[in-house]
Order: C-alpha cells, then sequence, then structure tokens
C-alpha cells in the first residue's frame, strides 16, 4: 500500500523540514511515496539474524543459558499442624517470633495476658 506524504510547511517541526516541505509543495523536490507494508515486510529480515536462522543458533543460546551448577530436584513434604486448642502455646510461639517482649515499661506479655483476661466471659 502505497502512501504519498502530504507536505505541509506549517505542521513542520525543524527549519529543514520546513523548507523540504515548501520545496514538496512548490514542486522543487519529488514528494517521495511510502510504502508502509512493504518497509514492514523488509523490516522483518532484520529481526533474525543468520545464527538464529540455523540450528546452530539453538545450540549457542542452550550454551548461554545452561547453569553451570548442579540443580538437585526438590523433595515434596508435607506437614500438618495438629490443633491443641491451648493458648500458651500461641504465648510460647509469640515469644519465639519477639525474644525481647518482656523488657520495657509495659511488655507485649502483660498486654496479651490484660486481654486475655479481658476477654474471659462470665466476669
Amino acid at each position: 500500500m502505497n502512501e504519498e506524504i502530504k507536505a505541509n510547511p506549517s505542521e513542520a517541526v525543524t527549519h529543514e523540514g520546513q523548507l523540504a516541505a515548501e520545496n514538496m509543495a512548490t514542486g522543487v523536490e519529488e514528494v517521495p511515496n511510502v510504502d508502509i507494508e512493504g518497509d514492514y515486510e523488509a523490516s522483518k529480515a532484520y529481526s533474525v539474524s543468520d545464527v538464529d536462522r540455523s540450528s546452530a543458533g539453538e545450540v549457542a543460546a542452550e550454551s548461554a543459558t545452561a547453569s553451570k551448577f548442579e540443580i538437585s530436584q526438590p523433595e515434596e513434604t508435607t506437614s500438618q499442624a495438629q490443633p491443641t486448642g491451648n493458648p500458651n502455646e500461641f504465648l510460647d510461639m509469640a515469644k519465639g517470633v519477639n525474644p525481647r517482649a518482656g523488657e520495657g515499661n509495659a511488655s507485649s506479655d502483660d498486654l496479651i495476658d490484660k486481654a486475655i483476661e479481658m476477654g474471659k466471659p462470665g466476669k
């Protein structure tokens, strides 16, 4: 699909573009025809290298991306936590996450104990 460029000097961004558009409008320069589809098809030839067109490209890609270290296969493990219903186990786990919980003015253990006492029904 050939398209003709419509040269408009007022739309030119640069001075050289304005001069070229004026020359095309007056007939001093020939207005180029642009074959967009043909140019696009021709550009596809440049998107693939000669190495990639042969089997050497596949070999080169494999050697470039091959791991230099031995990779072990992961082993599948399963674990299941058994519910105990004992809140002290949760408190022990929380202490394991924050070992300095008892330091300072109001320790988080005190806050947890207060929250547990407030949460008991019947008082």
